[in-house]
Order: C-alpha cells, then structure tokens, then sequence
C-alpha cells in the first residue's frame, strides 16, 4: 500500500498566453503536514485548484493520485466526496447564517429534504468543542471575529469527514495569538485523527515550526522538496522561492526627514454602531516631511479605524479633532475632499475596498485621479494607457497587459496595482494599512523599496502593521496604540518587539486598573 495519500504527476495548466503551472509535481504522505511555498503568482492556488476540481479535469494535463487511485475530479463535489477540502484564504461563510448552519451549508444532516434540526446542533456543537471554538452554534458567523471564523471553515472541513485539508493563507488575517492557536489545531487534527494537511502560507516562521516537509515553486515549476529539518531553513526557503539568496529583508534606508509637515491633534471618533462608544480616543500625533511613521498595536486596538477617520471621515460618528497639513488646517468632509487635500490611504482590505476585481488594471490605477487623464468628463484613453504602462513596468506588476482583470492578479501584484492607484493620485500623504498581508518576502522587498523612494520624494508616511519586524524593519519613528488611546512613542533606536509589547501591557494593567473603580467608556 502507498505511503503517499496524494500524488501529482507533471501537472501542466495554461491560461490564454500564460502556462501557469509546468509539468509541477506534488506528493504528500499519509499523516503529514506539508507545506508549499513560493512568490506570489507562482502558481500554488492554481495547483490547489486542479486537485479540488475548480479547474476539472480536461483543463489541464497530468495525473492526479488520491490514496492510490488515479482520479478525474470534474468539480469540487468530487473532490470533496473523496474526502479533499479547501479553505480558501477568501472564507466561504455567509455572514447571515449562524455557526451550525455554516458548517452543515451544502452538507446537511437531512432525510428526503427535510432538515434535521436538532441532529444539526447535537453534531455542531462537538464539532465547535473539537476545534476549541468558545461560541454556541447558534451564534451568527457576523458576530465572530475573523480567528473564530476560520475554526469554523475547519470544523466545516471535519463535517465531510476529511482526509486531505488544504489551508490556503489561514493565518494571513489572523494576530498572533489566533494563529497560534490554529496551528495548535493543524498539529492536533493532524496527529489525534490523522488527517493530512497542505499548508499554503507566506508566513515561513509558521511554516518551518510545524510542517513535516515543505515543496517549493516558482513560476510555475517545482523547484525543491525540503524533508530534513536540518535544511528547513527560512534562508533556504527563501533562495528557493526568489531564486537567489536574500540577504536583507528590508531594503537599506538612511532617513532624511524634515520639518512637521502633518499633524493630528485630540483625535476623537465614535463607534459607527453605537454612538455611546468611543474607538479613538483623544489621539495626538504628526508625521515629517519624508519621515515613515509606524503605528503598531494589537489588533483592534482601533489602528484601522483611526486611518479611515482620517482618510474623508470614512469611519466613524462624532469625530472631533484638528488636522494640519504644512502648518494649516484641513477641513475634510468627504474621501473626495481627502484627495483633493492631498492624502491617500491603503486599505488593508484590497478585494473589497481597495480594487474593482472586474475591472483592468489600466482602469485601476486611474480612478483614483481621473481628472489628470481628462478633458471635461471625457477620459484620454491614449494617456490612460501611457499611465497604466508606465506603473506597470515601474512597479514591476507581473500580468500579461493592462488590460489583465485585476481580479487575475495574485495577491502582490493586486497590492502593487492599488499602491500605483494612489501613488497616480500625487499624494503628500500617504496612509498604508497592511501594505504587505498575504505576500511572498520578493514582493515584500519590492514593496518596502517603492515606500522608501516615496518617503526619499519627501512624502509622509504613516503605516499600520500587526507584523512588528515589518514596523521595526521599515519605520523611523513607532507609535503605540492600545485599546483606542497612543500609549507610548519611541524612535527607530529604541523600539524593540519587547519595548513595544512591553508598552502595551503596561498600559493595559493601568487601564484595567483605573476601570476597577470607575468604568471607563471604552
């Protein structure tokens, strides 16, 4: 009997003047964790999607293998009957269903269409127990946080009696203690049940600490299987995937700041859903010409909510405050206000607020300035294609024209098109919320690079990350926020992952301390 449970023979999958996977080869044994890395657009959802059926057999070339039978999945219902599940780093939850229900959504305990309700919660309350989620079944998925989400998908995964699970990007919204968590599931799943795991993650520190073996590829080949531990090395990992060692995983940078150019003054917003609440609180703060400022915090610290309170008032109730740009005074109503006032602002959420997935890239990375390419409202489609080229080929964006849907993109090149968005709208200052989740340390590298030479033109920037080696890697001056408030403030010299962690205890315990004898609003 084989050891492998899988196996992917000389896998060859093209796309209209693309091969996207080149006779690639993948194994996984029985029990395993493995993992499979490369840069973003290397091919590893294509992979994924050949072996769940998304892409049916006939669409491709090679032989797929599942616990030793040769198999022709014509869609993901025969995947999954076989007993391979997907969780897309897109979670397929709907938000308007509760936890039993989504577990049991296309799986239902039923006899002759009728659904039985209480088998439903018995069965998705062990499962909710199994993956160590604390909500009850009847709780709606929107009102769960991203990490209980993803407890959800797997315990959707274990309902259909799962022997191969595919996690793509499952830690890739998560904070560190969430993802910790998960990857305590995997190991736990994996071992207690047996059931083989595929890890797809950018994230090589998790990766290294819990699989058994890790295959590399690049443009759409593969390039290595790392078994022994002993060669389970980022380092390795990494001259795999970009094809050269990478010695730094920041670019160089001398800082050359000048005055205060913008300046945030007793920032106070409301929450959007209850007024009674507030998320930013009484927040100071300024940023200097070609200076990078980074605020750091645990997540829903309030990092996100203070950017787009910012950015046109688009978030928030009751906002109070001043803002000042070089000296004066902004009075901005409206994100077309925000704009025209020369700010711009990243959202961390690239599918939904930061790009239109139907649309090109050319038409992308205009929108956000079409006055510049117009005569009257009658956009210049010659300009607009000059433009489009012209950040394409300087932003390095990996398509086949720009006139590729942006929706086609992988996950970096989609974050290279919304950064030449607002870099096209000239801003002075620049707001960047995760600029680089869900992508590959080359495109990282690309990207730290473009933010440098935007700082080096002089611009302000201000970037919110969870990562704190990316804030300590690229920031010259750290903001710390916790629980709505800047609690700390520390330069490039003096911020350490525990100075900062640090900080946001302390103020913690003195928040706690302070609401046990007087509640506070928060």
């Amino acid at each position: 009997m084989s050891e492998y449970i899988l196996q992917m023979k000389n896998i060859t999958k093209l796309f209209p003047g693309v091969k996207a996977l080149d006779q690639v080869n993948l194994d996984v044994k029985k029990g395993e964790i493995h993992a499979l890395v490369g840069e973003n657009g290397a091919g590893k959802s294509t992979l994924m999607s050949v072996l769940s059926g998304i892409y049916p057999h006939g669409s491709y070339s090679g032989d797929i293998y599942f616990d030793g039978e040769l198999c022709a999945f014509r869609d993901i219902k025969e995947s999954e009957r076989k007993g391979i599940v997907i969780i897309h780093q897109e979670l397929a939850l709907s938000p308007y269903m509760n936890i039993a229900e989504n577990i049991f959504l296309g799986n239902e305990c039923a006899v002759k269409g009728v659904i039985n309700w209480n088998e439903t919660h018995k069965k998705a309350q062990a499962l909710i127990e199994m993956v160590g989620l604390k909500a009850h079944h009847n709780t709606l998925v929107r009102d769960i946080g991203v990490g209980k989400q993803q407890l959800v998908e797997i315990a959707k995964a274990l309902s259909k009696d799962v022997k191969l699970l595919i996690l793509d990007e499952p830690t890739a919204a998560l904070n560190d203690d969430d993802s910790e968590h998960l990857l305590n599931l995997l190991t736990k799943i994996n071992k207690e049940r047996g059931i083989s795991c595929i890890i797809i993650s950018h994230k090589l520190n998790e990766v290294t600490k819990i699989s058994d073996r890790i295959t590399v590829i690049r443009d759409g080949s593969t390039i290595e299987t790392l078994s022994e531990k002993a060669d389970i090395t980022e380092a390795r990992i990494i001259k795999g995937m970009v094809g050269r060692d990478l010695v730094d995983r920041f670019p160089k940078r001398i800082p050359n700041t000048g005055n205060v150019f913008f300046e945030v003054r007793d920032w106070t917003v409301y929450d959007e859903n209850d007024e009674s609440r507030v998320k930013i609180d009484h927040v100071s703060f300024n940023v200097k010409r070609g200076e990078i400022v980074g605020i750091a915090g645990l997540m829903g610290a309030g990092r996100t909510e203070l950017a787009m309170s910012l950015f046109g008032k688009a978030y928030g109730k009751k906002i109070t405050g001043e803002v000042y740009k070089d000296g004066k005074p902004l009075e901005i109503k409206d994100v077309k206000q925000a704009i025209a006032s020369g700010m711009a602002y990243v959202t961390e959420d690239r599918k939904h607020a930061g790009l239109v997935l139907i649309d090109d890239i050319r038409r992308n990375i205009t929108m956000a300035n079409l006055g510049k390419i117009s005569r009257g409202l009658v956009v210049n489609d010659n300009r607009e294609r000059i433009v489009a080229d012209e950040y394409k080929k300087k932003f390095n964006i990996k398509a086949s024209s720009i006139y590729q849907k942006a929706g086609n993109l992988s996950g970096g090149n989609q974050q290279k098109v919304v950064l030449s968005k607002w870099i096209f709208s000239e801003p002075e200052v620049l707001i960047l919320d995760e600029p680089t989740r869900g992508i590959d340390v080359g495109a990282k590298y690309e990207i730290y690079t473009i933010i440098n030479k935007l700082a080096d033109e002089g611009r302000a920037i201000i970037v919110i990350s969870s990562e704190l080696p990316e804030i300590l890697g690229i920031c010259d001056r750290v903001y710390i926020m916790n629980e709505g408030r800047f609690v700390g403030e520390m330069n490039r010299q003096e911020a350490t992952q525990e100075s900062i962690m640090a900080c946001i205890l302390k103020s913690t315990r003195r928040l706690e301390a302070k609401h046990g004898t007087n509640q506070g609003h928060l």
